[in-house]
């Protein structure tokens, strides 16, 4: 992994003010780190599966129980909204209390065929410490996505937060020790990408689950896969919302406006480039700049904002580059979409039509306030331009025939299709994508499977 030294600071977006700095990880810890980690794990695979299940729930009950706490702490880090913040803490103790609930179901040995022996059975079985690389976005939700079902199967945990998330990922490792995980058995670390990068490289750990960039997941992978290890990667997305028809296109336009910027445009699964039918196309456009307008830009932490800021400044300077760029080179921008004159990493929500595939913008995913909109004549057209990305790990299609949305949503190279609704994540559904969006899944049935040993046992007759 590229990258240089990492620095854990609370930088309040909202400011631009460091509040908070952390000391990190020096090399000669690493090696004590990685011996405690793999010690627990011979402890934690051994407790049984209603100790686990026991911490999951009360897990679930901690964020519930702090939630206010919890809010304020990623309101400063990385500029969340209070109510969104509150959602995201909801889904967060929704997936601890669905693994309590139907994971020891989805662990129990099955029978298989014997096949000419006397019995075959396969066990999911733990395999050993396995590192998480979480990002900033949604601190919380995305990290409970990789320990719920790990800490479940019986795996431990190392995990290496994004660096301004610092505060929240201690919280995180407190929650977890008091809900009954031993200290060893989930490690929180402020590492830098290189100390991450012997981590994965060392025998003891068996598995590494990113969540970030494209960029971040190549290097982790290319490490991961030298050293003969499973990794997870969930990327980025630049997930097409496709408009078939409507009956009040330009509401439909308004509604699709808070769905872009929640999180102040800064999911990997948000609706991204609204493909809409000629058609429908100026009213949608009318009602997705009016939406827009209407949204509250403010400070995170006061009632009624909305959009607060982006997690930096220098994340909001890459976005207000990249619809700068793309009006340079032809494409209308119809409303905001340009740093905001206050302190701190605000920027106001933005509309863009009018771009091509000769411009940068067609091809480059767009993680801030901004929404771009294209015009298309047919179902193929719609289709065509949906998958003409290099990303795939959401799209949705919206239209009153559902037999055709069914087919519409079938032949999107995504590896979440949805039918008038987009971007939903429920702690019983497969996530994940395909193409530079990443490889694997997470939550459901199949987040306990991708750090499993499926384990054979077979006895002859």
């Amino acid at each position: 992994m590229v990258g240089r030294m990492t620095s854990y600071v609370t930088a309040n977006p909202s400011t631009g003010i460091v509040e908070k700095e952390f000391e990190t990880l020096s090399d000669d810890q690493i090696e004590p780190i990685l011996a405690r980690s793999a010690a627990a794990y011979q402890s934690w695979r051994t407790t049984s599966i209603d100790e686990r299940v026991a911490m999951l729930r009360a897990t679930a009950q901690l964020y519930r129980d702090r939630a206010a706490e919890l809010g304020a702490v990623i309101s400063t880090e990385m500029g969340k909204p209070l109510p969104q913040a509150g959602g995201e803490l909801a889904l967060t103790a929704m997936i601890y209390d669905w693994y309590a609930e139907n994971g020891p179901s989805l662990l129990e040995t099955k029978q298989l065929d014997p096949q000419g022996a006397a019995e075959s059975t396969v066990t999911s079985v733990p395999v050993g410490p396995i590192l998480g690389i979480m990002p900033w976005n949604f601190p919380y939700y995305q990290v409970a996505r990789f320990v719920a079902p790990n800490l479940l199967l019986g795996n431990v945990i190392i995990l290496k937060h994004a660096p301004i998330c610092a505060e929240s990922s201690a919280l995180m490792a407190d929650i977890a020790h008091a809900a009954g995980v031993p200290e060893d058995a989930y490690i929180n670390v402020y590492a830098s990408n290189e100390q991450a990068a012997t981590m994965i490289a060392d025998r003891r750990i068996q598995g590494v689950s990113l969540t970030g960039s494209s960029r971040a997941g190549a290097a982790v992978a290319q490490i991961a896969a030298g050293n003969l290890k499973k990794s997870v990667l969930e990327l980025g997305g630049s997930d097409a919302f496709i408009v078939l028809d409507s009956d009040d296109a330009r509401a439909a336009g308004a509604a699709a406006a808070p769905m872009r910027m929640m999180n102040a445009g800064q999911a990997c699964n948000s609706p991204k480039r609204f493909i809409v039918k000629d058609d429908l196309y100026d009213d949608f456009v009318a009602g997705l700049i009016d939406g827009v307008n209407g949204l509250p830009v403010g400070d995170p932490a006061e009632a009624g904002t909305f959009l607060g800021p982006l997690s930096s400044v220098t994340a909001r300077d890459e976005v207000v580059r990249q619809v700068n760029e793309a009006v340079s080179q032809g494409a209308t921008l119809h409303t905001g979409g340009q740093a905001i004159d206050r302190p701190g990493a605000f920027m106001s929500p933005g509309v863009i039509t009018g771009v091509t595939p000769d411009m940068n913008l067609y091809s480059e995913e767009i993680f801030g306030p901004v929404a771009v909109v294209y015009s298309v004549s047919s179902d193929e057209e719609a289709i065509a331009l949906a998958n003409d990305v290099d990303y795939g790990l959401t799209g949705s299609v919206w239209t009153s025939d559902i037999e055709k949305g069914k087919d519409v949503a079938e032949r999107l190279d995504v590896g979440n299709a949805m039918i008038n609704e987009h971007g939903t994540s429920l702690p019983g559904l497969p996530f994940g994508g395909v193409k530079q969006s990443g490889y694997g899944r997470e939550l459901g049935q199949w987040g306990l499977g991708e750090f499993a040993n499926v384990k054979l046992r077979r006895i002859a007759k």
